[in-house]
């Protein structure tokens, strides 16, 4: 048989990759619950806000949950827009126990960022109105309380106590902060609340460090440099900040 050799085959093409979709799974009850078979309560869950900034305090929460109102849509603070997350810390509030510790901008400069943050964390759980039997912590470290204590890492995205506590911590900074705008405006405190974004970073250089300003942050020890060189010695304890957000990021 003779084959039209002007006819010619359509190219195969390549079969198109599916589109999936990631879900990330919300943050559960199930650590919680299985104490509360073994009889453990109360339990918390501890987070803290503020460890990355070049301003402002850390603010640490502790939230007791109750099993049969736990408000529906907790996460991890920052997978939440601000408006939800305020609408979830009136909820929290309202159906939970809950404390707040803050570690001021002193305390960093005195103990370091990571023993400020724990330190506020620890003062966040034994201000709770009842001491609980066992505590769940965002993180790596454990904390020195009178209970048992389980670090978690991405603790926020996994244990709903934690995530509850993250919506705490970060709405009471974000209010905190804006409140300091208003004693310091200027810098935008209330737009980026701390963080070293670029337009704190031309604030803080156009109008040197306030006393809200985390002393020994590298940006901030540059621009104490410019406006006060009499004051401004470099020492051991300055700060980089990326290099302290990949330990944030890393804990």
């Amino acid at each position: 048989m003779i084959r039209d050799k002007s006819v010619k085959k359509k190219p195969v093409e390549p079969a198109k990759p599916e589109k999936r979709v990631i879900a990330v799974a919300r943050p559960s009850f199930r650590r919680e619950r299985a104490l509360i078979k073994r009889g453990v309560w109360p339990i918390a869950g501890c987070d803290e806000a503020g460890r990355g900034p070049l301003a402002g305090p850390v603010v640490a929460a502790a939230v007791v949950l109750d099993p049969n109102r736990i408000p529906k849509g907790i996460d991890d603070s920052k997978r939440l827009t601000a408006e939800r997350r305020e609408e979830l810390f009136e909820e929290i509030c309202a159906t939970a126990a809950f404390s707040v510790a803050v570690a001021s901008p002193a305390r960093i400069d005195r103990d370091n960022i990571l023993r400020a943050s724990l330190w506020a964390l620890a003062r966040a759980v034994h201000a709770l109105p009842e001491m609980p039997k066992h505590v769940f912590v965002d993180g790596r470290d454990k904390l020195v309380t009178a209970c048992d204590c389980e670090a978690v890492i991405g603790g926020d995205g996994l244990v709903v106590s934690i995530a509850a506590a993250s919506i705490i911590a970060k709405v009471t900074r974000d209010r905190l902060m804006s409140a300091l705008a208003l004693d310091c405006p200027g810098y935008g405190f209330e737009q980026h609340k701390g963080y070293a974004v670029p337009e704190h970073l031309e604030a803080l250089d156009r109008l040197g460090p306030s006393v809200h300003h985390r002393s020994f942050f590298a940006p901030v020890v540059a621009a104490r440099a410019k406006h006060f060189p009499e004051l401004a010695e470099p020492d051991l304890f300055t700060v980089d900040p990326e290099s302290e957000a990949a330990a944030v990021a890393a804990a």
